[in-house]
C-alpha cells in the first residue's frame, strides 16, 4: 500500500473485541514509535506497553476519572466511532482496546508534545500497515496524578522527572471501519 493510501486508510477507533494483538506486531508498532522525529535527535521519551487488557482498562478508567466535562469547547466526535465525550456512560477512555501504549517525555523539555504525538503518529500507521486498529488518547499526565498511578510509575521505573504525554490504543475493530470524513474546505493553503 502506498504510503498515502495507509495515511488515508487509517481512522480513530473507539470499539474494540477482546481479541489481544500479538507481541510480534506491537514490537513493530514500538519500533516504529521508536523511529519517530525527536527534537535535535535527542530520543528523550520513552514507552511503555501494556499488553494485558485488564491492566489496559484499569488505566482507561484512571484517564477517564477526573475528566472535566466543562472544559470541552465541543460535545460530539462521531456517530460511528462515538467516544466518551459523545458518550458521557463510557467509562474506559481506552475504549476497551487490550493493548496501550503510554508515551512518556520529560516535564521540562520544550519539545516534549511534539516528540510524543510524532512517536504516537508512527505507531498508529504502522498499526494500520498491519491491520491493528487504534487511537491517540490525549491526558497522559492527569491519568497517572493518583497514588495509584504514581504507584504504576514507580512499578514500572519511569525516572521522576518523566511523565505521560499521550497514549496508543490498539487492537482490533469491533464492527465495521468508518467512512473518512470530508475534509473542510480552506484548511490547505499554498503561499507562492
Amino acid at each position: 500500500m502506498k504510503l498515502m493510501d495507509l495515511i488515508k486508510s487509517r481512522h480513530s477507533i473507539r470499539k474494540y473485541t477482546d481479541k489481544q494483538i500479538s507481541r510480534e506486531d506491537l514490537e513493530i508498532i514500538l519500533e516504529a514509535g521508536n523511529y519517530a522525529p525527536n527534537a535535535g535527535g535527542g530520543q528523550r521519551s520513552m514507552m511503555i506497553a501494556v499488553h494485558n487488557a485488564e491492566l489496559t482498562a484499569k488505566i482507561g478508567r484512571m484517564n477517564l476519572a477526573k475528566f472535566d466535562r466543562s472544559k470541552l469547547s465541543g460535545s460530539y466526535v462521531s456517530k460511528e466511532q462515538p467516544s466518551c465525550i459523545d458518550n458521557p456512560a463510557l467509562k474506559n477512555w481506552f475504549y476497551d482496546a487490550p493493548t496501550v501504549v503510554a508515551i512518556f517525555c520529560q516535564k521540562n523539555f520544550l519539545f516534549r508534545v511534539a516528540d510524543a504525538f510524532c512517536m504516537a503518529e508512527n505507531m498508529i500507521l504502522q498499526a494500520t500497515e498491519l491491520g491493528i486498529s487504534s487511537c491517540i488518547i490525549s491526558r497522559g499526565e492527569e491519568t497517572f496524578a493518583s497514588d495509584e498511578g504514581q504507584k504504576l510509575l514507580k512499578d514500572w521505573n519511569v525516572p521522576e522527572n518523566y511523565s505521560a504525554v499521550c497514549f496508543v490504543i490498539l487492537g482490533y475493530i469491533d464492527g465495521e471501519q468508518p467512512h473518512t470524513k470530508p475534509r473542510k474546505a480552506d484548511r490547505v493553503k499554498i503561499i507562492e
